[in-house]
């Protein structure tokens, strides 16, 4: 597999607007280069017969029924409310009407 060089990590910093000293280069190098090389380990595992999993084990999900309960009534929600409006609550405006 070819390397990593200086100026290709320096071009992906660029292209990524990130702003690296020549010291960062130096050490970002060959990082890069191993990442790069661990991932083509992982694709050489990788067969057609195995599915893609997002977790190792499987996961269940753990649900409840649905079940119906009382709720408060509107005057009821509101009661507490500093203001409000046609069974809604009023809040001051904060966007002007040409946005």
């Amino acid at each position: 597999m070819p390397s990593i060089t200086r100026d290709e990590v320096a071009h992906l910093a660029r292209l990524a607007r990130i702003e690296l000293t020549e010291d960062e280069l130096d050490h970002l190098a060959p990082q890069l280069e191993q990442i790069i090389g661990l991932v083509a380990q992982v694709s050489e595992v990788a067969a057609e017969d195995i599915p893609p999993t997002s977790h190792a084990l499987p996961i269940t999900n753990v649900m409840r029924p649905d079940v119906v309960v009382a709720c408060l009534t509107p005057e009821q929600a509101l009661s507490g409310a500093p203001a409000a409006e046609e069974q809604r609550f009023r809040v001051p405006r904060i966007l002007s009407e040409e946005a």
